[in-house]
């Protein structure tokens, strides 16, 4: 029971060190000593961070498509650095996209759209912008596909 306290206490102190003890716990397969608690709370966290990351990369990607493909005003100037900026949150997403994360992006495909196109709208005052996604998840994933 002594190690369950000293472990919860190491989360509150010294979290590089509980993640550490963690570790050895599950490694060594010493699962009555494992902080459940914590540890479940920090995976969730974990689980929400990697969706936020995901979900804003491809957020940017549908900015900068919209960008490149509707605001012909900036075009001439813009068009390289949007294709690159494209590139660059495209290799982001899919270096490290899982089955899991690509549901979740499928799952919530309208509503990052949404959000890509409010900031759209507020950064061009463009009336031409589609209100459903032009794109498929397919395309905007496909490094190298451009509208």
């Amino acid at each position: 029971m002594t190690a369950i306290i000293d472990i919860k206490t190491l989360y509150e102190s010294n979290y590089l060190q509980w993640l550490e003890e963690t570790i050895k716990c599950l490694q060594n397969r010493q699962l009555a000593d494992v902080d459940y608690e914590n540890l479940i709370e920090e995976l969730e966290d974990l689980a929400k961070n990697e969706k936020r990351r995901v979900r804003s990369l491809l957020e940017q990607i549908i900015r900068h498509l919209l960008l490149y493909q509707y605001w012909d005003l900036e075009k001439l100037r813009n068009a390289n650095h949007w294709a690159a900026e494209i590139i660059s949150f495209r290799n982001q997403v899919n270096e490290d996209l899982s089955a899991n994360l690509r549901k979740y992006l499928e799952d919530d495909f309208n509503r990052i759209y949404s959000y890509s196109l409010d900031y759209v709208k507020a950064k061009t005052q463009l009336t031409n912008l589609p209100e459903l996604c032009p794109y498929t998840l397919e395309q905007i994933l496909d490094k190298n596909w451009l509208p």
